[in-house]
């Protein structure tokens, strides 16, 4: 199954638009998507705009692969959980969020070999015509590092 959540703080139509139609060009009956507070509704998949945390994780366990704004909790999410991750930054000069923080978690990301990126719908379809293909993440463990908290103590015993 393929998991698309946009959050719940805020709908994200071109995400979940692009995602809707590829599933429908494609036949792609195994797509669910937690869509925000939105008047638009998706035709082709399966939706929801929101789940309670228990529904959320049941879905996202059971998908191989989540599509998803580049929002932090969802993407630290699917790294401790191995999944294979693709991420659409939501774009402050499209009004989607208030500024490029999305953008700049994605690249830096991507660098870091975290995730798959698609900045723009375009590169979400060609992102989507592969996604059978797209590996799953190396597991993160879900608390900071012993040698990041070494440090982190170090800095504060020195303040």
């Amino acid at each position: 199954m393929i998991f698309v959540t946009v959050g719940a703080q805020m709908p994200f139509d071109r995400l979940v638009k692009t995602v809707d139609e590829w599933a429908g060009e494609n036949g792609r009956e195994d797509v669910f998507a937690q869509i925000g507070p939105t008047d638009w509704k998706p035709q082709n998949i399966e939706w929801t705009q929101f789940l309670d945390s228990a529904r959320f994780f049941e879905k996202f366990d059971a998908s191989e692969t989540i599509v998803a704004h580049a929002g932090m909790g969802t993407i630290l999410s699917g790294l401790v959980r191995g999944k294979s991750i693709l991420v659409m930054p939501r774009q402050g000069s499209l009004r989607e969020t208030r500024n490029d923080h999305q953008v700049a978690t994605a690249k830096r990301l991507l660098e870091l070999g975290k995730v798959n990126v698609a900045f723009d719908e375009k590169e979400l379809r060609e992102k989507l015509n592969e996604i059978d293909r797209i590996k799953e993440s190396s597991p993160i463990g879900p608390y900071a590092s012993s040698e990041l908290i070494k440090k982190i103590r170090e800095f504060i015993d020195q303040a």
